[in-house]
Parts: structure tokens; C-alpha cells; sequence
């Protein structure tokens, strides 16, 4: 071949790899056609469009952080920057209207510009327990737009960067609204029912069990295995709906992940089926799941022991019973306004006087004392207190409380894990035969 045609051909072929280049030049650009801000301009404008479309609204169930906190549900209508909000934060459900804005940043924000329901989550003077002091409830009011997926608005939090679905409202969720609130009492427990309750999973081959303790200021439940050396936990935020709950994180069955929890008025469980023989139930139970021997020490022949409620620290304690906070508000009620029952003091094996519970009170009232003879069920794991005369005879109100702690069946004796306000161990006291359970400081 001579040179002349050599070249030519080569630069045919050269000629054919630029044409091949420049196309698929243009067809990788070609998604990225505009600036930066015509697109972020048209992710304003997709979002915008969006939050309109839906005639009846969005609904959003916000955990803000699961790890120790529940679910709020917020409803959204939004008409060209005003939008109608409502939740079921309280019991004010009613719909409330202000301003929202979409704003471009790094990406697209949805912002609810001024005050309404969204905000009552992000208030840090306003916070559900101790720990959240100055924190509030975890929420936020700027959610970052992350497009959307089988008809669901999908964001991510400004503060924490969780994602929050925002799914098509129907008519009936803007009523369902106040009927999740009558749900409450039925999560809390009902002053009726058996005071202990458990989670209980079941995989179809084996059946688990976790003790179950809920606090309804925060929408949390803290349930942690039963069996001797395990660790596994099922801590759990908890959401109202009008048939039931929705927890988050999912209660992990098997393979399965439970979070639709169905409320039986019957029993007062709340139960999740899966497929297969799956299923979950949060019900009562007769008696503590684990028995202990915590009474032991209080038993004639040991050394000298005091426990007590002290009012100022332990009248909020979660772990105080419907029950006993029931019957101590009715004492306090039945006595003047300068006087309350400040401090319910268990003393043990007093060298001079005996064991004895002692009644005190502010405003200058003369305490009472019950002196008792102490015993023990070593079947069913409970410290049993009888009758050994009053120092003075004791006020109906205060004979009220006292049948409690001189239950027949006797006092189910508990030293907690947790602390209150000071570093002294809790001890609970709880009858055998009522929900009844008195919150205490060991002194010792």
C-alpha cells in the first residue's frame, strides 16, 4: 500500500473516533443540562408541586430519636406557603394554620417558617424527663427534600439527618388524630390490670420473654431480656394509632420485623402477627417476671435496714405504681393545705422499736408509726408484714395506703438498676395482690 493512502486512511479513522467522542460527550452531559441553580430551581418548583398534589394532605409519624423517644403524628395541608397542621402531641388536635417556605441551600429544604405543632418538638424549655433538660423533645422544623418513592415525600432531618416520610393523609387521619389519644391509657396500663407486664416474641420455635416498663411522658418503653445471661433488648419508641401502636425500631421475630402492634380490649395486650407462626404480645403478667431474693436482707435476725419515699424526690417516679399515686394524692387531698405526706419510711430490725413503717408529714403533723412483725413467703419470693400496733390511730387515708403494704399475700421486694435525683439504690415495693408499687431510697 502506498503512503499516500496509508495517511488517508488514517485520517478517516481519526475523523471517525472524534464524531464517536463528541456523541458520547453529548450523552453524558445531557442529564446535567443547566446550572446548579436552574436545577435546584426546579427541585424547588418538583417540591412545591408535590406538597400541593395530595387534596387531602400528608401524614408523617416523627420519631425523632428512637433510642428515647416515641412517635408524634403530624398532619400537613399545604396551599401556596400556608399550610394546616395538626398532631396528636397532646390533646389539642385541632388544626392550626401557618407559614411554610421551601429554600435552596446544598440541596432543596422544606422550612416551617412560623409557629404550629412541628414546633413543639424542637422547644428545648419544653422536655419529657430529667435528661432532656434544655433539649426538648430531639425535633426539628427544616426537613432536607430527598425525592420521593412510591407516592411517598422522602426527607432527612436538618438537626440529625433522620429520614421522615411524608405519605398521602386520608379524611379519616385528621379525625384518627384525637382517637389516638385514647389510646394512651391503655399503653400506660389501666389501674384494673395485673401491674407487670412483658414483651413476649415468638419465632415459631421459641418463645422470649422481656420485661416491659413504659414512660408515657416520653413515649418510650425500655424492655430488656429475662433470661440469665443475655443482653438482648427491645428498647422501643411507641406511637399512638386509634387501633393500637406503631413501634420503632421494629421488635426483630426470627427473620421478621414487627412494628404494627393491634390493641385486644379483652386481655389489654397489644399484639403483632407476622407470617407463619410469627408473632409478638406486649400483655400482663400475675407476677414479676424474675422473682428475687432482695427481701432477704430485711428479715428478723439481719442487721438494721431503712428505706423510704421521700415526696420531693420520688412523687414523679416513673416507677411509682397508677395505683399508689392515686392513693397518695388522695391522702394529701384529705389534709389541709399546709400539710402533705412527705416521706413513707420502712425501718427493719430497729434495735429498740422493732420494724415499723412511719408516716410523716409537713406542716407540723405528729408522724404516725405501724409497727409490724416481718416474715417471709420463700415459695413465692415475698416479705410479708402484719400487724403490731399503731403509735396512734391512723386516718382513713392513711389506712388506705397501709392495706396495701400489709397485703396477705405480701410485698414483692425489688433493688432497681436505675437512680433518682441521688446516687442511693431504689428499692421498689409492690403487692402481691394489687398494682401497687411504692418507689424508696435505701438509706444504708
Amino acid at each position: 500500500m502506498k503512503i499516500k493512502q496509508i495517511i488517508n486512511y488514517l485520517l478517516v479513522a481519526l475523523l471517525a473516533i472524534q464524531l464517536v467522542s463528541c456523541d458520547n460527550k453529548e450523552t453524558l452531559e445531557s442529564p446535567f443540562n443547566g446550572t446548579p441553580t436552574e436545577r435546584l430551581n426546579a427541585k424547588e418548583k418538583e417540591l412545591n408541586d408535590l406538597l400541593m398534589s395530595s387534596e387531602l394532605g400528608w401524614k408523617a409519624v416523627y420519631f425523632t430519636d428512637n433510642t428515647q423517644l416515641g412517635g408524634f403524628t403530624h398532619l400537613f395541608k399545604f396551599k401556596d406557603g400556608k399550610v394546616d397542621m395538626a398532631s396528636d402531641f397532646d390533646n389539642d388536635t385541632s388544626i392550626q394554620s401557618s407559614e411554610y417556605d421551601i429554600i435552596l441551600g446544598s440541596t432543596v429544604s422544606l422550612v416551617f417558617t412560623t409557629k404550629n405543632r412541628i414546633h413543639l418538638l424542637s422547644d428545648s424549655n419544653s422536655f419529657p424527663v430529667a435528661s432532656l433538660r434544655g433539649k426538648g423533645y430531639l425535633g426539628d422544623f427544616q426537613f432536607l427534600y430527598y425525592g420521593q418513592e412510591n407516592g411517598e415525600i422522602i426527607f432527612r432531618t436538618s438537626r440529625s439527618f433522620k429520614e421522615l416520610r411524608f405519605v398521602k393523609a386520608k379524611a379519616t387521619d385528621w379525625t384518627d388524630l384525637a382517637q389516638s389519644r385514647l389510646m394512651i391509657p391503655n399503653v400506660v396500663g389501666a389501674v384494673t390490670r395485673p401491674l407487670f407486664r412483658l414483651l413476649e416474641t415468638n419465632d415459631g420455635t421459641k418463645i422470649n420473654q422481656f420485661d416491659f416498663a413504659f414512660t408515657s411522658t416520653s413515649r418510650f418503653a425500655t424492655s430488656n431480656s429475662i433470661e440469665t445471661g443475655s443482653s438482648v433488648t427491645n428498647n422501643i419508641g411507641i406511637a399512638y394509632t386509634p387501633t393500637g401502636i406503631i413501634v420503632s425500631p421494629a421488635v426483630k421475630v426470627g427473620t421478621q420485623e414487627l412494628s404494627v402492634f393491634t390493641f385486644d380490649a379483652a386481655t389489654g395486650s397489644f399484639n403483632a402477627i407476622g407470617t407463619g407462626a410469627v408473632k409478638a404480645s406486649i400483655r400482663y403478667s400475675n407476677q414479676p417476671l424474675v422473682l428475687t431474693d432482695d427481701y432477704k436482707i430485711m428479715l428478723p435476725g439481719t442487721s438494721q435496714k431503712a428505706y423510704g419515699y421521700i415526696a420531693a424526690n420520688l412523687a414523679t417516679a416513673p416507677s411509682n405504681s397508677l395505683l399508689c399515686n392515686s392513693l397518695l394524692n388522695a391522702a394529701n387531698a384529705a389534709l389541709p393545705s399546709t400539710q402533705k405526706i412527705n416521706r413513707i419510711q420502712f425501718t427493719f430490725n430497729d434495735p429498740l422499736n422493732g420494724s415499723y413503717i412511719a408516716y410523716t408529714f409537713t406542716g407540723g403533723k405528729a408522724s404516725i408509726f405501724h409497727f409490724v412483725t416481718v416474715t417471709e413467703d420463700p415459695i413465692n419470693k415475698t416479705l410479708k408484714l402484719a400487724d403490731d400496733g399503731w403509735s396512734a390511730a391512723p386516718p382513713a387515708y392513711i389506712t388506705a395506703i397501709d392495706k396495701e403494704l400489709l397485703d396477705p399475700k405480701g410485698l414483692y421486694v425489688k433493688k432497681e438498676k436505675f437512680t433518682i435525683a441521688f446516687s442511693n439504690t431504689i428499692f421498689t415495693f409492690t403487692s402481691a395482690s394489687s398494682n401497687f408499687r411504692l418507689t424508696t431510697y435505701a438509706f444504708q
